[in-house]
């Protein structure tokens, strides 16, 4: 049941996106990043819960996701950008999951 949960996960943060401009997309992320932490840390003040702590992702890290609370969006480029997923796990518990993910704006190349 997890498995299946974090494959759906993975495909919703696949089919985001974020439309940005050429540059300066570091400090777009940057920004986006600040934001949503500081979004997340007002959903856990208002749902009484610790604020989240942001865990890099590592291969074959074992997720208990029970509740996704908020994914940022991928970029509309074709290159490797880092986005987040903030889920409620079994015990309630907020947790932030910080990765790369592919941008979603690249051409075939056939």
């Amino acid at each position: 049941m997890n498995v299946l949960k974090v494959s759906f996960a993975v495909s919703i943060l696949t089919l985001s996106s974020l439309v940005m401009a050429e540059g300066g997309s570091d400090r777009v992320y940057g920004r986006m990043m600040q934001e949503n932490q500081r979004a997340m840390e007002q959903y856990a003040l208002k749902n009484g819960k610790a604020n989240p702590e942001i865990v890099h992702y590592k291969y074959g890290m074992n997720l208990d996701i029970q509740k996704v609370v908020s994914i940022t969006q991928a970029n509309k480029t074709c290159s490797v950008a880092p986005a987040r997923m903030t889920y409620e796990d079994s015990a309630g518990k907020l947790n932030t999951l910080e990765y790369r993910v592919w941008g979603t704006y690249c051409q075939d190349g056939g």
